[in-house]
């Protein structure tokens, strides 16, 4: 039995939904952004209907990416992850953003909490080794939730601080700092996890580190990461 297309039902071809959801999630754009820049190209919608294709596919899109990363990494040794939080405001509120690295730059997890205590920390490790694996060594900063959740799970051994040793994670902030500015903060903790998983996933299919590879590789990553990004959801 042949699995029905995602896209069923929908006026708009796959090819123009995919291409407004990369467009939004991955560059630091607005939904008005998007519906000019479609317009420029011959392609009249509303940025309503970018607002509810990124909302109905991205999460789709986002859990096939993981699907084939997490097989790859699984197979693999895990050498190295950097665990980082970060500070995000919902209605005012402080909130607590914590992301999973690897000794790659590529993001794992994403896990949105109110706190940032021994409780919250435990959450977030065990959601990522679930999905990834144990890594042999998580470099943290000093924030003493992460070697109580650490010790909590038996690895307090493989425990790493120290002065700049967590600069890739720092780093990783920061594609996710511009979107955050362009969609004038959010409103919910439900909308938060669920754009940072999404964002987070397609950053990982398109960050090429072109500075590693010459032009002739980085064209033929480049144009192999488009396409695989335009037969997602078709199968």
């Amino acid at each position: 039995m042949t699995k029905p297309s995602p896209f069923s039902w929908f006026k708009t071809s796959p090819e123009i939904i995919r291409l407004a959801v990369m467009l939004y999630v991955r560059f630091p754009l607005s939904l008005r952004n998007v519906e000019d820049l479609l317009h420029e190209r011959g392609i009249e919608i509303s940025h309503e209907s970018v607002r509810f294709w990124w909302q109905r596919f991205g999460a789709m899109f986002a859990a096939e990416i993981r699907k084939k990363r997490a097989e790859c990494l699984r197979s693999g040794p895990q050498w190295q992850w950097h665990l980082d939080e970060m500070f995000v405001k919902i209605n005012s509120e402080r909130h607590y953003l914590w992301r999973a690295v690897d000794h790659e730059g590529e993001v794992l997890e994403s896990f949105v909490t109110k706190t940032r205590d021994k409780k919250a920390a435990l959450k977030f490790l065990n959601k990522s080794m679930k999905r990834y694996g144990r890594p042999h060594i998580f470099v943290t900063d000093k924030l003493r939730s992460y070697s109580a959740a650490l010790k909590e799970v038996g690895a307090a051994g493989r425990q790493v601080t120290g002065r700049w040793l967590n600069n890739r994670a720092e780093n990783s902030h920061l594609p996710f700092r511009r979107r955050e500015r362009a969609m004038q903060r959010f409103r919910r903790m439900r909308s938060l996890q669920m754009f940072a998983a999404v964002h987070a996933s397609v950053f990982n299919h398109f960050n090429l580190e072109r500075s590693f590879y010459s032009r002739v590789n980085f064209k033929k990553n480049r144009a192999a990461a488009l396409a695989e990004w335009r037969g997602l959801g078709a199968s």
